[in-house]
């Protein structure tokens, strides 16, 4: 499986979003953008005109995950304005399936995550309805966390559920995402990484993206 990682700008500098964008085009795949809403979690980010800015200034594609109370009345609306992936959470979709066939039926990419106490089973119905499933590996809200051991077989799970369906949906994995965390959830199945400190935080965010892939590459060339 081909690995893929977004750099997330929540942990870059809000005062520079354009120049951090681009420190990592030359690496990264998308740009991964937390829309907070203070309602569906403790924190407010950013919105709908950030991000249709920033679509115009980045030269990586846009992967929206929205940590927000509505995300069937604003989701169609951030792929409208170009974000190549729109993420909503199950826990605060009303009508997930309406929603995911919205984003894509806009030019998106459909994703659905879940949260830590979310069982995936659930929602393994719904895998035809997605481009990709986003595995939560922090309670969402704040960036820095430390990585949940505990959703590796979650990840793993998940990642049978997949691979059981014909059907191409990739594997996010959101939260605590490190060299040091990275290798694990490659192990347990994860072809997509979100990583907002390990490269945001580091002297050189484009050389941590170029490590952190290829440290994935190496669980998942050797089949473990």
């Amino acid at each position: 499986m081909a690995i893929q990682i977004s750099p997330s700008i929540l942990s870059a500098d809000f005062a520079r979003l354009a120049d951090e964008a681009a420190v990592v085009a030359s690496s990264a795949d998308w740009l991964h953008v937390d829309v907070m809403d203070n309602h569906f979690v403790p924190n407010l980010t950013l919105g709908l005109p950030v991000v249709e800015s920033l679509r115009k200034a980045a030269a990586v594609p846009l992967d929206c995950h929205l940590m927000i109370e509505d995300p069937d009345r604003w989701a169609p609306d951030y792929a409208e304005v170009g974000a190549g992936s729109v993420t909503i959470h199950a826990e605060a979709a009303k009508s997930p399936i309406r929603t995911l066939r919205t984003i894509r039926s806009a030019g998106a990419r459909a994703g659905l995550a879940l949260n830590p106490a979310t069982s995936v089973d659930v929602y393994a119905d719904l895998l035809a309805e997605v481009d990709m499933l986003l595995v939560m590996t922090v309670e969402p809200g704040f960036g820095g966390q430390p990585f949940l051991d505990l959703m590796l077989p979650k990840i793993r799970r998940a990642r049978e559920l997949i691979s059981t369906r014909d059907t191409d949906v990739w594997l996010q994995v959101d939260g605590g995402v490190s060299d040091e965390t990275i290798e694990r959830c490659a192990e347990a199945g994860a072809d997509v990484f979100v990583a907002g400190s390990a490269v945001y935080k580091s002297a050189d965010p484009a050389a941590a993206v170029d490590a952190l892939r290829a440290q994935a590459q190496r669980v998942t060339a050797v089949g473990v």
